[in-house]
């Protein structure tokens, strides 16, 4: 869901590659299905996403990595100690309201369609600060 909805904030820039990957997801999984109704109902079709893990070669060409909760940017710092300067939190340049700066995007397996509607109100409000750190950080501009 994140990278579909980061796909759409930055729609027609060419200087934004986006891509997703897992600490922990076996490749080749589809989309779940509602994170699927979600992206369906914002016109937005992931039919064709499948999961990948995180790698190395993924890692290298990435400018920014942004991790979903603070045991997956410990899991990748683990892991890939070497890119540690590109890692950051999905909220991390955001404050939600009641959770704060920094907040967990919370994990909606399993808890039904109501938590998978938080979670894209969290991305919502989150990738706005996202694409505009990244614009800061590497001298690009949305005009």
């Amino acid at each position: 869901m994140a990278e579909a909805l980061f796909r759409k904030a930055v729609e027609g820039r060419g200087d934004y590659e986006v891509a997703s990957a897992g600490v922990a997801a076996y490749p080749g999984t589809p989309i779940s299905r509602e994170s699927a109704a979600i992206l369906k109902s914002r016109g937005l079709d992931a039919s064709a996403f499948r999961s990948q893990p995180v790698e190395p070669e993924l890692l290298e060409r990435a400018t920014h990595v942004f991790a979903m909760t603070e045991g997956h940017l410990s899991a990748l710092l683990s892991m890939f100690p070497e890119y540690e300067d590109k890692f950051f939190l999905m909220c991390e340049f955001v404050d939600l309201p009641g959770r704060g700066v920094g907040a967990d995007v919370p994990d909606p397996i399993g808890m039904g369609a109501r938590a998978y509607q938080e979670v894209a109100k969290t991305f919502d409000a989150a990738i706005p600060s996202l694409v505009q750190f990244i614009d800061q950080t590497t001298g690009r501009s949305s005009d």
